[in-house]
């Protein structure tokens, strides 16, 4: 096994090296006192093992494993440590193990057999691609469902793991600096407490992504991060794309918009409610009413009133002070000449206005209701 070890004290290097010419089994390839002149290694040099000092100037060991992992993500990393605070957080990264200062050798050599131990499970393995895509669900709720594991929902190990997919996804595959990230998910943190929890995040959102298999990759550079979407299938690009997408209105059509509706399960995020999805969430919920209130009308126009009825009575729950999905329904009930359910319809919508916010419906909205009632 091939390894450099770096950190920003020499004496601290030449022990580390003694202690691994000792054992024999680990050849050091190269020892650097800057983080950046061991990663510059590592792009040209094919290496098993990194040991990597947390604690130094320029790059700190934390974010100079994000290179490392973005180079290969086979290369062990094992940190080095004079401060106990941060050897619980470190072994939540991606590392095979941590040491603390000053080495022990009794320690190290728990270390040395960590590392011979994980190297039987570790071989590179060629991952078969899935034969379906993996679905991310984020209307309503985030939900990750791989085909490959029976449609088996993914679970996440903490909330902000799962926060960082979610505002990534929002993202759409672009570059996010990791200031706009910390002051997204943890304002109320200092920046290097921050910091460590976006590590942690980090490491377990490509653990989860590895342990099923899932090609997409979650990448990291130039201080930011991005979620490499290749392999996703997303529901609310899905049918973002769909509304975009230029057609004539036909039957064809009436058929690709009520596959986009069923798309939409709920509001973008809903029961997660992040703050910073809330003006994508009324953008979304805007685009599904024009949409739904264009197809209840193709449905009234060719007798499909009862369809139309059905889907405005749903949307009426979510928009229960909607003055045109009161006049579509109007419209709907006059159109099969249920005039007594128009009335009902009109005069709980009315009611429901007095009562709750104390107005009139408009004026379109009466006339309307007159001249359909004659």
């Amino acid at each position: 096994m091939r390894a450099i070890l770096i950190d920003d004290e020499k004496p601290a290097l030449l022990h580390l090296e003694k202690l691994l010419n000792k054992d024999g089994n680990i050849e050091v390839v190269g020892k650097y006192t800057f983080a950046q002149a061991g990663i510059d290694h590592l792009k040209k040099d094919k290496t098993d093992i990194v040991f990597l000092d947390i604690g130094m100037p320029e790059i700190n060991g934390l974010e100079a494993a994000e290179y490392i992992q973005q180079i290969d993500h086979g290369i062990k990393i094992i940190y080095i440590t004079a401060y106990s605070e941060y050897a619980l957080e470190a072994f939540e990264l991606n590392a095979l193990d941590y040491i603390l200062k000053p080495i022990v050798p009794v320690r190290f050599q728990k270390t040395l057999e960590r590392i011979r131990n994980s190297i039987p499970t570790t071989q590179v393995v060629e991952t078969e691609p899935a034969e379906d895509m993996v679905k991310v669900l984020c209307f309503k709720r985030l939900t990750l469902q791989d085909g490959h594991h029976d449609g088996k929902k993914l679970k996440w190990r903490t909330m902000k793991a799962q926060e960082l997919f979610a505002f990534l996804m929002h993202h759409k595959g672009e570059w996010v600096s990791k200031e706009k990230i910390i002051d997204a998910l943890w304002p109320e943190y200092t920046e290097e407490k921050a910091t460590t929890h976006l590590h942690t995040s980090v490491y377990q959102i490509r653990k989860l992504l590895k342990e099923w298999g899932i090609t997409t990759k979650l990448e990291y550079a130039q201080e930011g991060y991005r979620l490499n979407q290749e392999g996703i299938m997303n529901d609310v690009d899905r049918f973002e794309a769909g509304i975009q997408a230029d057609k004539d209105y036909a039957e064809d059509c009436y058929h690709q918009n009520e596959h986009l509706l069923s798309l939409y399960r709920g509001d973008y995020l809903e029961e997660h409610d992040y703050p910073w999805a809330s003006i994508r969430r009324q953008n979304l919920l805007q685009a599904y009413m024009n949409l739904l209130f264009t197809t209840a009308q193709y449905e009234i126009n060719h007798n499909r009133e009862q369809q139309a009825i059905q889907r405005l009575l749903s949307a009426w729950q979510k928009d229960p002070y909607s003055e045109e999905i009161c006049r579509l329904l109007m419209t709907a009930y006059a159109s099969i000449g249920h005039y007594a359910l128009l009335t009902s319809c009109y005069r709980s919508f009315v009611n429901l206005l007095q009562e709750d916010l104390g107005i009139e419906p408009q004026k379109e909205t009466i006339q309307l209701y007159q001249r359909l009632h004659q």
